[in-house]
């Protein structure tokens, strides 16, 4: 049995891994920290746990081995610096920093600490993305020259951050606003499959001003190392996101249009390009999961590295400093 704390319990997605916690059998969370203590209390009521009133009764607790961070993003920081020196493996919701900078200094302390990492980049585990990374590392696609990913949702239409989680839409708490929370994802994906990225241009938005100045939607342009040539696309004012993701090589090319894939390519057999492609692999397991079972057998492989989630933070600061300067910026 894995002993467990919850560090801060502000994000939008902690009933999600509240749920997941309480599906397993091989876990159990002892104490609940956040800076609001009658969030703190709430969250720990459903899990049976204790309200830590000091966060050193979790980092001096010798029985407890993981932190699960859900905390506002200003506030990763410093708990992931108390934590990497405390021993206690870390899984921290996305993004890991609201900027580069504090983003490596956390990988740094991560991997000073030797202490297991994960983040919730829960489309690496999607069918399509696993069998698109496959093709891509086989050369099914010939020359990628250009790829596009979308991902958008209709939450500022819906107030989904009027209420407990509206610090999501202050970039002072969360570092970024529309683009940021949902393109985190995009970029991960983009740079899971085709690699680092050389230099970025974008514009960011307000179309509602229901959250004040808070961006709402955005578009970027990527010039990968690799010569690829990407955009991103996220938000919070779509009503809907039928194409998810494009890519176009000149042997091969993908479309994932209302979560199907066509699939084109000369060197796969039944890849037209004109019926859904089916034969995908299983569903990978939720990147919380992933970090539980990587603590309970002692194996971290397969996890997403602290300084890959540090790119990605700084990739996506350098997106919005374009988007501020209307130029591209090198990374």
């Amino acid at each position: 049995m894995t002993q467990l704390a919850i560090v801060g319990a502000a994000h939008i997605h902690t009933p999600g891994f509240i749920k997941r916690i309480q599906e397993r059998n091989d876990v159990t969370v002892s104490h609940v920290w956040d800076h609001d203590h009658e969030r703190a209390a709430k969250n720990a009521a459903l899990l049976g746990a204790e309200v830590a009133a000091d966060l050193t009764d979790i980092w001096t607790n010798q029985a407890i081995e993981a932190a699960v961070i859900l905390s506002e993003t200003n506030r990763h920081e410093s708990l992931v610096v108390m934590g990497a020196a405390a021993g206690k493996h870390l899984f921290v919701e996305k993004p890991l920093g609201i900027a580069g900078e504090d983003a490596a200094r956390m990988a740094d302390a991560i991997e000073q600490a030797g202490v297991y990492f994960n983040t919730g980049f829960f489309m690496r585990g999607q069918p399509v993305n696993l069998f698109l990374k496959e093709q891509i590392a086989a050369g099914h696609f010939g020359k990628i020259t250009r790829v596009r990913h979308s991902n958008c949702h209709a939450g500022s239409l819906k107030g989904w951050f009027d209420g407990e989680w509206r610090w999501m839409a202050d970039p002072a708490l969360a570092g970024v606003g529309a683009f940021g929370d949902l393109g985190a994802h995009s970029l991960d994906i983009l740079m899971w499959l085709f690699g680092d990225v050389a230099a970025v241009t974008a514009t960011v938005d307000v179309a509602t001003a229901r959250y004040g100045d808070c961006d709402e939607f955005g578009e970027a342009m990527i010039r990968f190392e690799n010569g690829v040539l990407g955009t991103l696309a996220a938000g919070w004012v779509d009503v809907a996101n039928p194409v998810t993701c494009i890519i176009s090589g000149t042997e091969g090319h993908a479309a994932v249009v209302n979560d199907h894939l066509y699939y084109t390519s000369q060197h796969v057999e039944g890849a037209d390009g004109v019926s859904a492609w089916t034969l995908l692999p299983v569903m990978g397991k939720h990147p919380l999961d992933q970090f539980l079972d990587a603590v309970q057998v002692n194996d971290a492989s397969g996890l997403i590295t602290a300084r890959e989630a540090a790119a990605r933070s700084r990739v996506m600061a350098a997106m919005y400093r374009a988007a501020a300067q209307s130029d591209w910026v090198a990374i």
